[in-house]
């Protein structure tokens, strides 16, 4: 045997190695994960009415330690202040919480675009590894590989044609717009001479009277009887 057959041998038992492995640990993952889901949703039954219970009664706790104790001495040094320093920490909670408010408002918008835009990745991920994963189970060939990949290549490359050639359309459309009116404004009607009136001949100016008529129809027997 040759080198190169050597070669292509180490990488099909590699090949091989690598399926059968993955034909192996992909039920344990799946039961992993199954069990894994099982027990975060059994934990979460179990433990969010407590951690509720207990998040509530932390806050009641709270909320009647800052009134019996913390509450009056505010206001017992509240009145030790004096009213110009009163007003401008008064002052200053609002404008806090304004800014609070404002800088809310300002990163929720961005924060969910940015989210919706990261969806799509996470998707296509998503798929590529179950495509991968596909591939090392030995589901889609490698020629089903290339045959994918050429396809999106086209469908790329007629994309980047069809926005080319509307992007050309619409340039010559707008060059053409452009041009009537440059047209218009270089050539208005009222600027445009009208052509010069023909002039009739005497003959045809005049209309002819009853009695020319007649004596040219009578020239015209005379001269049939003389012939």
């Amino acid at each position: 045997m040759t080198r190169k057959d050597h070669v292509r041998l180490a990488a099909e038992n590699a090949k091989d190695a690598v399926k059968h492995a993955a034909e192996v640990v992909a039920p344990y993952a799946e039961t992993a994960r199954d069990a894994a889901a099982h027990y975060a949703h059994e934990a979460n039954e179990r433990l969010a009415p407590k951690v509720s219970h207990a998040a509530c009664q932390a806050s009641l706790h709270a909320r009647a330690a800052y009134d019996n104790h913390l509450h009056p001495r505010m206001q017992a040094a509240r009145t030790h202040v004096p009213p110009n320093v009163d007003r401008a920490a008064v002052k200053a909670v609002h404008q806090t919480r304004l800014a609070a408010r404002q800088a809310a408002d300002y990163t929720a918008p961005r924060f969910e675009s940015a989210l919706a835009a990261s969806r799509p990745v996470a998707e296509e991920a998503a798929s590529r590894s179950a495509a991968a994963l596909a591939a090392l189970r030995g589901q889609v060939s490698a020629k089903e590989v290339q045959r994918l990949v050429r396809r999106h290549e086209r469908r790329a490359r007629c994309g980047r044609w069809v926005k080319g050639a509307a992007l050309v359309g619409l340039l010559a459309g707008g060059a053409f717009a452009a041009w009537k009116w440059w047209d218009q404004q270089s050539n208005p009607d009222w600027l445009v001479e009208p052509p010069a009136a023909t002039e009739l001949s005497a003959q045809d100016a005049a209309p002819a009277s009853f009695d020319d008529e007649l004596a040219e129809k009578e020239r015209e027997s005379n001269g049939g009887k003389n012939a």
